[in-house]
């Protein structure tokens, strides 16, 4: 459950931050392809565990309606936060404007320029680091499940 929950997490984040690259149809071709592989994967999971526990249909069809509980919470518990979420980002930017005025302020506007693109140079360095480790959005299930995979056989 931990899995799915970080999972969701990441998947999260990763279409947020990819929100500003795409355009509203690779969005939602996006979308439409991951929910329906979700969809499947919940049906297979569901199965293995029908299999493994030698479980009866009534036991199936109680599990299936507890887990789609759980998801409408946790969807219920996502949309419940988006406020403070969208508050503390605001926070962060508001923040960060502050920084460069203030950084503004102090340096020459040579040592304000070369700053700003030693910045940008470190943020594109992180992001390419993220990336590396698979911190973007699904990669980092499809990373962990493609060197889990060599190892089950």
């Amino acid at each position: 459950m931990k899995k799915l929950i970080l999972a969701i997490a990441f998947i999260g984040m990763g279409s947020f931050a990819m929100a500003q690259t795409t355009t509203p149809q690779d969005k939602e071709v996006r979308k439409a392809e991951f929910q329906q592989k979700r969809q499947q994967k919940e049906q297979e999971h569901l199965a293995q565990m029908q299999k493994d526990l030698n479980l009866n249909q009534s036991q199936v069809a109680q599990i299936k309606a507890l887990h789609e509980k759980r998801k409408d919470d946790m969807k219920a518990d996502f949309a419940k936060n988006k406020e403070a979420r969208q508050a503390k980002m605001d926070e962060m930017k508001a923040k960060r404007a502050q920084m460069d005025a203030d950084m503004k302020k102090i340096l020459t506007p040579t040592q304000y320029d070369k700053w700003q693109a030693d910045r940008k140079a470190k943020m594109e360095a992180r992001k390419v680091a993220m990336k590396d480790k698979g911190m973007k959005g699904g990669k980092m299930m499809k990373k962990h499940m493609e060197t889990a995979a060599p190892q089950a056989n």
